[in-house]
């Protein structure tokens, strides 16, 4: 592939190198450290004047320094005569400060935007954005690429009572994710409605469906302490579901996740590798992954080549 280049920042090396590996190329060379007092230091290692530089930086770990790092890469390559910089930022950060929900509260994931494309960014490809209509806080191509054909092929692989399945939505939210899903697999579908009191609080649960005797399927499309999930599961192991799984696209599994998880009545939950995932599979053996390197390589083939990636929106690139 020629007039192309990859650089991946501190976040999520290990994605980086399949996603190249997959598409036959290189990393491109790029030293990332930091000064004595915490700055962010960039040198890009090689020439891109007239190439189609593409960043790859996962919204993880030490979000703000990572998030840091990707708007400098992108500043520095635009710099350096780059044709067009497309940052590749798999688990968006700031998702989930989408909205105004009370007064005086910031728009954060539109600061996220704005510094993306005053940076030097010409185009974003992300993957299962918290809301959709982020897309709308940019005015350069954004492309949100879902995780449900890979979810798909998951489940027919390794639930062997698949066909006898009931998909479920944690929260009222997620529930177009959840009925398409159960739509793909002739599944029906359950809700559960939650009320929060506060952030990563859930005050009360009530289940809206029937699951009693099925293999539940909670699917979200993220997991942080795990509160809400765990709760879910609780609730549907109560209302008499045989076996209960849990997908999400980026699992963040932070503080006390992992611990929830271990005594929560799951079979296993099920996450991408959007976010970095070797600690959590060494930690809890009921955290499993699937691999979506091979969807993000395809978007960005298909982004240089100047072709749809719609394909992907229903397919897993074999």
């Amino acid at each position: 592939m020629p007039n192309i280049k990859v650089f991946v920042g501190s976040s999520h090396r290990d994605l980086g190198e399949k996603i190249v590996q997959r598409l036959g190329i290189e990393l491109s060379k790029v030293t990332l450290k930091k000064f004595s007092n915490r700055e962010t230091c960039v040198e890009i290692g090689e020439s891109v004047r007239g190439e189609d530089v593409f960043i790859l930086q996962s919204g993880c770990g030490e979000v703000n320094d990572h998030l840091m790092e990707l708007l400098i890469m992108i500043s520095a390559c635009k710099t350096a005569s780059a044709s067009r910089v497309t940052a590749v930022i798999p688990c968006f950060p700031y998702a989930r400060q989408d909205k105004k929900d009370k007064s005086r509260a910031p728009i954060s994931a539109k600061l996220v935007a704005n510094m993306l494309s005053v940076a030097g960014a010409d185009h974003i490809i992300t993957m299962d954005l918290h809301a959709s209509q982020i897309q709308g806080f940019f005015d350069i191509p954004v492309d949100n690429l879902f995780a449900e054909p890979a979810v798909l092929r998951w489940i027919k692989e390794n639930i062997a009572d698949w066909k006898d399945t009931i998909i479920v939505s944690p929260d009222a939210g997620g529930a177009k994710r959840v009925t398409s899903i159960a739509d793909h697999l002739n599944a029906d579908f359950a809700l559960i409605h939650k009320e929060r009191q506060k952030a990563n609080e859930v005050a009360s649960m009530v289940l809206v469906g029937s699951v009693k005797g099925k293999v539940a399927i909670l699917v979200d499309d993220m997991a942080d302490t795990c509160g809400t999930v765990c709760l879910a599961a609780k609730k549907l192991h109560e209302a008499g579901a045989v076996k209960i799984y849990a997908i999400m696209t980026h699992g963040i599994l932070s503080g006390p996740a992992l611990d929830r998880i271990s005594t929560a009545p799951f079979e296993q939950m099920v996450v991408t590798n959007t976010i970095p995932q070797e600690e959590c599979l060494q930690q809890c053996p009921k955290v499993k992954v699937i691999d979506i390197s091979m969807i993000l390589a395809e978007a960005i083939r298909r982004t240089h080549n100047g072709e749809s990636v719609s394909y992907l929106f229903s397919n897993v690139p074999l």
